[in-house]
């Protein structure tokens, strides 16, 4: 089961610590630390507990630790691959992740950013290791390979976001574009997202979602670009899953250069 919300549209190098000193982490029942740095390949973000072994922020690295917890008393015999774990750190981490960096869910949903999320190993589990690790990941976990981070996201997206770390898009369409930060040439700009229900709504299903995605991001991007006489929008929609785990917001984009 994915362990992040990802775009359709996914974005943009990485390397990984390993030998004794990851297989010595991996059997360790200790909690991990926040704010700290490694580097992530596209294979470890795919496994439920990782290792590698950190690095310096200072030095280039693609992910940073943010949150970092013990899980819910509830799970304390629950199986190590119990879905319930995964719908409750996606909903912890998910919570975390735009305070972290200081911003709202609905620029943190348009940024290049995202986050993963690591249990402990399963000889740490089955030992009695019960914490949660939540990365900033400087990309979408679907893809295969990762942008590099600052010495630290905290506060990253604060204020009005610097165009290198929000989402944009070049292609004829957003479905089949490549994204790249808006500070590259585009023709697409994640601009606004829709919200669709609230915390307690039943989900409503694929075919409403669609349908009511399309229309308020027509309405949402017609304002954002200020009522022009034509304009373009395209949209990224999330399903049944994502709804469970607690997201209700649609990715609205504009057509612009801008």
């Amino acid at each position: 089961m994915p362990r992040v919300i990802a775009l359709v549209l996914t974005v943009l190098m990485t390397a990984t610590a390993c030998g004794a000193h990851a297989e010595a982490d991996a059997a360790s029942t200790k909690p991990p630390s926040a704010g700290i740095c490694r580097m992530l390949t596209a294979g470890d973000v795919t496994r439920p507990s990782n290792a590698d072994a950190a690095v310096s922020c200072s030095e280039p690295h693609d992910s940073e630790t943010y949150a970092v917890g013990d899980l819910d008393e509830k799970f304390a015999d629950a199986a190590y691959d119990d879905p319930a774990i995964d719908t409750w750190a996606y909903q912890t981490c998910a919570a975390a992740f735009p305070t972290f960096l200081g911003s709202d869910q609905s620029t943190a949903m348009r940024s290049l950013l995202t986050w993963i999320w690591f249990r402990p190993s399963k000889a740490a589990w089955e030992a009695g290791a019960r914490w949660y690790r939540c990365d900033v990941l400087g990309g979408s976990a679907t893809q295969h390979s990762y942008v590099d981070l600052p010495t630290t996201t905290e506060g990253l997206l604060s204020g009005r976001p610097a165009d290198p770390w929000m989402a944009c898009a070049r292609g004829k369409t957003v479905a089949s574009g490549t994204t790249v930060p808006c500070s590259m040439p585009h023709d697409w700009r994640a601009a606004t997202t829709i919200k669709l229900g609230e915390a307690g709504d039943a989900y409503p299903g694929d075919v409403s979602v669609k349908a009511k995605t399309r229309s308020y991001c027509s309405e949402s991007v017609d304002a954002w670009l200020g009522y022009p006489a034509s304009y373009g929008y395209g949209y990224t929609w999330f399903g049944a899953r994502e709804w469970a785990a607690g997201n209700r917001r649609s990715v609205c984009w504009a057509r612009t250069s801008e």
